[in-house]
């Protein structure tokens, strides 16, 4: 993971995220909410973003497996397995429908599956004849996990850590997004340099310099950049939480996590 996501996004950020973006409604597009009430993935709209939320999030699921003790390819056709596992046959009973935060609800289902569904003897199985993330993104996978040290973080620690850095990965990649033309590609280069803090690497000037703008302009811009980063934020957030009390919360502990590790 780059080192975009790895910076802490405290400052304005999650006063910017937090109930004002609930009162705009944010909540009401929240696609674990949307699971939770169907009870089961299989309501097409329900289906569908169950499968989102499984693509966006396997990649802490797997470092999971792999600090667990699994070798590489164990750990991939577990992690197959499992996501095959709920998309396919659904494991929704265990969520709980007051209290439900999607990272809690993958870790311990995971946890129980590894326990009680598998035995390593049927390795050849697990995939379940349904790839849900692809043999590149296994080799990206294992790539940042062999960049770990190997002497920190418990299986759970380093899934609450990864995956708060999936989220702010897929926030800034929700916010590029929005910067699609050249132009905008390189403005988003610039100004997500300042998104945690005013005092970056770059100066003002420099970063006017860069973008064609005056410094007072360039201020605003990245003013601007960060009060959008705090609402993608909230939103990326809401989609994992099954109330909108919860989305300030899940903000909370994902950026200590983040400041702790």
């Amino acid at each position: 993971m780059s080192d975009d996501v790895n910076r802490d996004p405290r400052g304005p950020l999650l006063g910017s995220a937090g109930t004002g973006a609930q009162e705009a409604g944010v909540f009401a597009s929240t696609h674990w909410s949307v699971v939770m009430r169907a009870g089961a993935a299989t309501a097409t709209d329900s289906f569908a973003a169950l499968d989102r939320l499984c693509r966006q999030y396997w990649q802490p699921l797997y470092y999971f497996v792999r600090r667990r003790g699994y070798n590489e390819p164990d750990a991939q056709d577990l992690t197959q397995g499992f996501f095959a596992r709920i998309l396919e046959k659904g494991l929704l009973g265990a969520a709980d429908r007051e209290r439900g935060r999607f990272r809690t609800f993958l870790l311990r289902a995971l946890e129980n599956f590894l326990a009680n569904e598998w035995d390593r003897a049927n390795c050849q199985k697990r995939g379940g004849g349904r790839q849900i993330f692809s043999l590149d993104e296994s080799a990206h996978a294992e790539a940042g996990y062999q960049m770990l040290p190997t002497d920190t973080n418990t299986p759970d620690q380093l899934y609450d850590r990864r995956w708060a850095q999936a989220v702010l990965g897929a926030v800034l990649r929700r916010l590029r997004g929005e910067y699609s033309d050249q132009n905008g590609t390189a403005r988003f280069d610039v100004l997500k340099e300042f998104v945690f803090s005013d005092r970056g690497e770059t100066s003002y000037a420099d970063a006017a310099a860069r973008i064609g703008l005056s410094e007072s302009a360039t201020k605003s811009a990245i003013y601007r950049f960060r009060q959008r980063y705090g609402e993608l934020l909230a939103d990326e957030i809401a989609r994992t939480v099954a109330r909108p009390e919860d989305v300030d919360q899940e903000i909370s502990y994902l950026l200590e996590v983040l400041e702790g590790s």
